[in-house]
């Protein structure tokens, strides 16, 4: 049963990045209706991520308090209807700008809650040597509902127009949460299709420190936590390499490699197919390596070596010369720089145990501020020193999120005392 619902948690990070990555193939009809500049337009990506940020400690809270069931399910509704809210703001309205600002900011505190929540899930459902895995398929919908936006969306764009495409959107999302609705339950031991044996299974393999009990929250503890410090600076980096590849890949193959908006589509699937790919094989690879050399090596040493492998593909693939060449190379760096995502959730479950939905915001709000800048910097770099100048500070930060890492332990659990040092 914790496999069925772990897969239900894939079909709604799909469905999230599908309905947050959908403005970017809508991008160029949307800008060119309402007449925006390429840095208004960032200002509508970054809209999104303000919203999706602010709101990931309150997320966190409420996968805590209300349970991942209920929470996920009023998030996947809100952010459907605010998908099509999107769609129905008018070009000739006044402040249409701000409407749309206004619009996708709401989205983003809707989606707020799927990965907090989906982290609670994991830290009372999945046994701590089955965390890498399960992180890896929800996070393999990151990849999966952004690499199927391209060819998907843009179909719907040049046959029904941009706003069709939020429809779409607006609709899968609700029957998915609807899904997850019906499936899931807050604990194992409250779900009727989870045998004596794997209620057994999952109760070995969890952790003492997560008591089925609700404990009051550490804030104090959490905000002064080294750790939490450590895997928040080094997620911020991961956000901005990343959304540099959701807000802008599309058009920087459109505009500043001259392809065509089909071909654009075609090769803008390879960053996300690595993705999918690498974060599955990152889940993998961090069980595994778990297994043999326990948690310090297993969660920590994967993301070190996987984001300065970004870091040098980023840097490789914008000098290189042909498109194709360029897009392969930069493919491998969103890859490389996925096989350290199932890490960052699974070592936060790990050591924060009871308040992992808690820390986990916390953790996910360093990501999406970082997306958000790079949302609206990363055009002004481009504009102002060329797109090559805007992956090699991608790179840099890679470098810097990789050796944070390296103060990171998940062996010291957070309610352990004194780990405010």
């Amino acid at each position: 049963m914790r496999a069925l619902l772990v897969f239900v948690l894939f079909l709604l990070s799909t469905v999230a990045f599908l309905d947050r990555t959908n403005i970017s193939i809508a991008g160029v009809a949307l800008a060119q209706e309402y007449g925006l500049t390429q840095v208004q337009l960032g200002w509508v990506f970054s809209a999104f991520l303000i919203g999706y940020a602010g709101f990931q400690i309150p997320a966190g809270w409420l996968a805590v308090r209300l349970g991942p069931r209920n929470v996920l399910t009023l998030g996947v509704l809100w952010w459907g209807v605010f998908t099509g809210l999107t769609a129905i703001v008018s070009p000739t309205a006044g402040h249409a700008l701000l409407a749309l600002i206004l619009v996708r900011f709401g989205l983003g505190v809707g989606e707020s809650v799927i990965y907090p929540a989906a982290n609670q899930f994991v830290a009372r459902w999945v046994p701590v040597h089955e965390r890498g895995k399960a992180n890896g398929w929800i996070f393999a919908g990151v990849g999966a509902g952004a690499g199927l936006t391209p060819p998907l969306l843009n179909a719907i764009v040049e046959s029904h127009g941009w706003r069709a495409s939020f429809w779409f959107c607006a609709v899968v999302g609700c029957i998915v949460g609807l899904v997850w609705y019906v499936a899931a339950r807050d604990r194992p031991d409250e779900h009727p299709r989870v045998s004596d044996a794997e209620l057994e299974h999952i109760r070995a393999g969890i952790d003492a420190a997560t008591p089925a009990a609700r404990p009051p929250i550490p804030w104090r503890r959490i905000f002064a936590n080294r750790d939490v410090w450590a895997l928040t600076i080094s997620y911020f980096t991961f956000g901005y390499v990343v959304w540099i590849f959701f807000s802008w890949f599309f058009i920087y193959l459109a505009e500043a490699r001259g392809l065509n908006l089909k071909t654009s589509a075609l090769y803008s699937m390879l960053p996300f197919i690595a993705m999918t790919i690498c974060c599955l094989l990152g889940g993998v690879i961090n069980d595994a390596v778990v297994k043999r050399h326990g948690l310090r090596w297993g969660r920590c040493g994967l993301p070190v070596v996987a984001l300065l492998l970004t870091a040098i593909f980023l840097a490789l693939g914008s000098m290189a010369d042909s498109a194709g060449v360029a897009t392969v190379i930069l493919a491998g760096g969103a890859g490389a720089i996925y096989l350290s995502q199932s890490a960052y959730w699974s070592v936060t479950a790990d050591f924060a145990g009871p308040h992992a939905g808690v820390v986990a915001g916390v953790m996910n709000m360093g990501c999406q501020v970082g997306g958000a800048i790079t949302a609206s910097l990363t055009p002004w770099i481009a504009a102002e020193f060329g797109w090559k100048s805007a992956f090699f500070v991608a790179a840099a930060l890679a470098v810097i999120g990789a050796f944070a890492w390296l103060l990171v332990d998940p062996t010291r659990h957070l309610d352990q005392p004194g780990l405010e040092q």
